[in-house]
């Protein structure tokens, strides 16, 4: 077999989805496969997006600062690829900024929303 032949990334990616079939089923059954608890899951995102979203946004606008000052030493077509990438994570920290904001509506929402489905079905 000859491995100069084929596409080495696609071979580590098998690989990966071959290791994971293997592994993941192995870690369940070693947890007591302990069911998915929705509530608990919301709650734990939230809170997460709560504490290290504004932290994460300030550092992407930081960088972002750092790329467009940086990019105004090159020349223009350099120039044109740092400004797109801090644009991009300009606007990457500001969808960061909002969902940080907005995660605790999200998850009251959510919250209600499967409570009141979850008690619909159950009826």
């Amino acid at each position: 077999m000859d491995l100069r032949r084929y596409d080495y990334p696609k071979i580590k990616a098998l690989l990966s989805i071959c290791t994971a079939a293997i592994i993941l089923p192995r870690i369940a059954r070693a947890q007591g496969a302990m069911p998915l608890d929705i509530m608990s899951t919301l709650g734990y995102i939230q809170g997460l997006l709560t504490h290290i979203g504004p932290i994460l946004s300030a550092i992407l606008f930081i960088i972002a600062g750092m790329l467009y000052a940086i990019g105004q030493l090159f020349p223009s077509h350099q120039r044109a690829s740092f400004h797109t990438t801090a644009g991009d994570m300009i606007m990457g920290a500001i969808v960061v900024a909002v969902l940080s904001v907005t995660a605790n509506s999200f998850a009251l929402a959510s919250t209600h929303l499967l409570s009141n489905g979850t008690a619909a079905n159950l009826t």
